[in-house]
């Protein structure tokens, strides 16, 4: 039988499940700080509020648009311990947003010389091909 205290929160495998999040990531977030450690049960048992979801989520979120976890430190007011204005949000974001466009225009150039390289490249089994040699020179 589940202990009362157990039924009010999430063990850390309920948590994974319930944002999708590996477990070992949730590990990885305490360590950082970036997730609270939760209470305990007299059991030894972790139990995550609704709370560690939400934050957790908020984490998740952040890294898929690309945030670093030294951004999220900031967004989330643990940089300095204060939450952060909307003007200091913005910031942060914007520099962000230039980063990810710098990023895509070295991944446009990537593109072009790689799909101009694989033009010139007969596909044929022969030892002298175009890739190698662009890779080479």
């Amino acid at each position: 039988m589940i202990d009362h205290e157990r039924e009010s929160g999430f063990t850390r495998g309920d948590l994974a499940r319930a944002t999708g999040c590996n477990i070992e990531t949730i590990r990885y977030y305490e360590k950082t700080g970036l997730l609270p450690d939760p209470p305990r049960t007299d059991a030894g048992y972790r139990i995550y509020s609704v709370a560690h979801a939400t934050r957790l989520r908020f984490i998740l979120r952040a890294r898929e648009l690309g945030f670093s976890m030294e951004d999220i430190r900031g967004l989330m007011g643990l940089e300095d311990g204060a939450a952060p204005t909307c003007a200091e949000v913005k910031e942060r974001t914007k520099r962000h947003l230039a980063d990810i466009r710098t990023r895509i225009a070295d991944l446009r150039r990537i593109e072009v010389v790689l799909a101009e390289t694989s033009a010139k490249c007969s596909g044929r089994k022969l030892p002298h091909c175009a890739v190698l040699d662009a890779l080479a020179g």
